[in-house]
């Protein structure tokens, strides 16, 4: 068995953002599946904006999944995945996944930079995260009763961040079979993010309001809430693009990756509503 087909106990794994939504679970996928699992986060003293602390996390580490805590369009995603990539193969590293974004052409310079590392690499284009509406900045809108956004009335076919992982750890486990691919993660049906609202109205048995706005509306609406202007003006060129009907099909790499069908938003509704998630 080479270093390249390890599997189980004999892989180790670095997990970045393995306090985030997808690194989380991809953690917990990873070690579920046998894998030796490396957390990175800034609680086991990994920062990607401080290089001193990556040698110590990819030491003996045979894979990683690169998670970068900015929109991975930002205009310094490229460089430190690039740079965290190229000291992952000097370590020995020998596959990457990158979680990018589907349909964000913002995201190829962090794409081509893995792609460059020298290292077997795997791009997973996800969807919309299910999870977004119960988990980060979403939620305490939610909360009051309402979801403001500049999606319109644009389908989106929303994947749960579990088949994320699922498809991450076969991707690290079979070998070579993922490598220098891309792969587009959707869930199984397309729904407006007003259809979404209705969906979790009804199961959590209270009214949800959808505000549309348009993407410049929505990022001085967080500028007002403390994010950068720099940062605010990067995230609104992304929702201009992003959010324009392209993503609006569904794909079937969850099929062919894990031999079944995607976990449909409804499933992910109700173990939500029933957690409390949208309470009073």
């Amino acid at each position: 068995m080479t270093e390249m087909t390890k599997s189980g106990p004999d892989m180790t794994v670095l997990v970045t953002g393995a306090s985030g939504r997808t690194g989380s679970r991809v953690a917990a996928a990873a070690q579920a599946a046998g894998l030796t699992v490396r957390a990175a986060s800034r609680a086991t003293g990994f920062d990607w904006a401080d290089r001193s602390t990556w040698a110590a996390a990819l030491r003996g580490a045979d894979a990683a999944y690169l998670m970068h805590p900015a929109d991975i369009g930002h205009p310094s995603a490229a460089g430190a995945i690039g740079a965290l990539a190229g000291e992952a193969v000097a370590h020995g590293v020998r596959h990457l996944v990158l979680l990018s974004g589907r349909g964000e052409d913002q995201a190829r310079p962090a794409e081509e930079a893995v792609e460059a590392s020298g290292a077997d690499w795997t791009v997973v284009r996800a969807a919309w995260f299910a999870q977004n509406f119960s988990e980060g900045p979403l939620v305490e809108g939610l909360r009051q009763g309402e979801l403001v956004f500049p999606a319109g009335e644009v389908a989106e076919p929303f994947i749960d961040v579990r088949d994320i992982a699922d498809v991450v750890v076969a991707a690290l486990t079979a070998g070579d079979r993922y490598a220098s691919r891309t792969l587009e993660l959707t869930g199984p049906r397309p729904l407006s993010f007003r259809e979404a609202l209705a969906e979790i109205s009804k199961a959590a048995g209270r009214d949800f309001a959808y505000i549309p706005v348009s993407a410049r509306e929505y990022g001085e609406a967080l500028t007002g809430f403390g994010i950068p202007p720099e940062e605010a003006a990067v995230l609104i060129e992304i929702f201009e693009t992003l959010l324009d009907g392209r993503n609006s099909h569904v794909t079937a790499d969850v099929r062919e990756v894990l031999g079944r069908e995607p976990r449909d938003f409804a499933d992910f509704v109700a173990e939500a509503a029933a957690a409390g998630t949208w309470g009073v």
